[in-house]
């Protein structure tokens, strides 16, 4: 038998080389990954004791400390309406997103849904309410190119805003709960919106319900004061809405100020006419008496705007004077050689401030002369009123009767035709409201509560993983708990 030949110790060594052992495949980095799988194998046991122990440790702690922790309670809510661009109302009132959390806004939603309405709660719930604008990424990028272009860019006012209900977990009130406050909160701000701005105020239209405790000289005053209200309200809706025509009434704010107009010519001139003409009054002594006390005071108010319109008048002509003087001073600066001329000299400031002052002294002499008329028209129309109260021949108490008949029957026709009137306006001004407050304050995402058990989950899991990475940190040491595996 022939034996193999042996090989030599060079093409020994040449094979080692060619062939790397085992223990070169488990080490990476000079770490020998087998003695660390190893030893995480050995202590795998501890380790999963571990992560069940900081499972368990993190549950207990966050279910002690869950009374104390925030529950947060969010909604988003979007603003369009006339004027809210530049951050007004539609009354040209300011604009503040923080309204939605004012203290009647809050006691009212409280009372609506029966909850606690003491000053305390009442302070830690406007407390929890926090209102921040959202801003869209395009919107930044856009103002951001404008400053970078040397553009100051305008006032941004956010369109939508998110509200949030921020309370502690112990405070009495279950997820639901929250969630229909915040709801209520948004819906009474709504609400009060819609009676400041939408709504006819509850006043109008109430004028017979005057006249029943009135006398029949004051008819007069009450229903004119009632129809230039009316009129008044249809031209400032007319600005609004030029177009506008009610679906209900198909009765557009020009029409019904046209009816206002007949109403008033035929209706109110004819009632009005028969107590003027007659000097009708329930009790003649006390209405002559409020007549004198009112010319009494219509007297003192003339003396007093007379005095006022004196005044006025010799500071404007003291500010003429003085507005010719600093024109001659202008124009003898303008004459006088310079090398370097400013653009505005002390005469031409001088010159422009006089001429404000004439300006306002000119508007306040208007304003006061205007104020002496009227007062003086007052009194000469409450002369005539008690000149002819007077003259009235009390004996006719039969003419009297059957005057007071016809005027008692004009009213019954001028009631039905006022209320058919006030009810055409309010049926439109409801249409008008509607189309144009729909969208004024709109709900874009409803009220809405993070999971209670989310945040226990997330605790656990930290927990979980804080006791897993530090068993396998104590099994990389060579750290074993317990009897080690072999």
């Amino acid at each position: 038998m022939t034996s193999a030949p042996i090989p030599s110790s060079d093409s020994q060594s040449h094979h080692e080389s060619n062939n790397p052992s085992n223990e070169d495949y488990d080490s990476f980095g000079g770490i020998n990954l087998r003695e660390v799988f190893t030893r995480l194998y050995q202590g795998l046991a501890p380790t999963l004791g571990f992560a069940a122990m900081g499972l368990a440790v993190a549950a207990v702690v966050f279910i002690v400390g869950s009374p104390f922790m925030e529950v947060t309670t969010s909604m988003r809510v979007e603003f369009a309406f006339d004027g809210y661009a530049k951050g007004e109302y539609p009354d040209h009132s300011k604009f503040q997103p923080e309204d939605m959390c004012a203290p009647d806004i809050i006691i009212e939603a409280l009372r609506k849904l029966g909850l606690e309405t003491t000053e305390d709660f009442q302070t830690k719930v406007r407390a929890a309410l926090t209102i921040e604008g959202l801003i869209s990424p395009n919107v930044v990028k856009e103002r951001d190119r404008l400053r970078a272009a040397g553009q100051i860019p305008a006032a941004y006012v956010p369109d939508e805003y998110l509200v949030t209900l921020t309370l502690p977990r112990k405070v009495p009130l279950s997820y639901r709960q929250r969630e229909v406050l915040l709801n209520e909160i948004v819906s009474t701000y709504q609400e009060k919106f819609e009676r400041t701005y939408a709504d006819i105020p509850l006043a109008f239209g109430n004028a017979f319900e005057s006249l029943r405790t009135a006398d029949y000289y004051e008819y007069e005053l009450i229903l004119n004061t009632e129809i230039q209200n009316i009129a008044s309200y249809l031209s400032q809706q007319l600005d609004q809405a030029k177009t506008f025509r009610s679906p209900t009434t198909n009765l557009s704010f020009s029409d019904l100020l046209k009816q206002t107009e007949v109403l008033s010519e035929i209706r109110f001139y004819e009632t009005l006419g028969l107590i003027r003409q007659n000097g009708l009054s329930r009790n003649r002594k006390i209405a002559i008496m409020k007549m004198d006390y009112r010319l009494q005071i219509l007297e003192d108010q003339e003396q007093k705007a007379i005095e006022e319109e004196k005044v006025v008048d010799d500071l404007l002509a003291k500010s003429m004077e003085r507005s010719q003087n600093y024109v001659l001073g202008v124009k003898s600066h303008a004459t006088e050689q310079r090398t370097e001329s400013p653009i505005l000299d002390q005469g031409l400031i001088d010159s422009l401030l006089a001429n404000d002052a004439y300006n306002f002294l000119v508007r306040q002499a208007l304003k006061a002369g205007l104020t002496v008329k009227n007062i003086q028209a007052e009194k000469a129309e409450l002369l005539e009123r008690r000149k002819g109260m007077e003259a009235f021949n009390k004996n006719n108490t039969e003419d009297q009767s059957a005057i007071i008949a016809s005027v008692q029957k004009s009213l019954t026709d001028l009631e039905d035709s006022y209320k058919g009137l006030i009810s055409n306006v309010r049926k439109t001004h409801a249409d008008f409201a509607k189309q144009q407050f729909a969208d004024a304050i709109r709900i874009s995402m409803q009220a809405v509560t993070g999971s209670k058990y989310k945040p226990l989950a997330v605790a656990c899991a930290v927990g979980g993983f804080i006791g897993l990475a530090l068993g396998m940190g104590l099994s990389l040491l060579g750290v074993f708990v317990g009897s080690r595996k072999v």
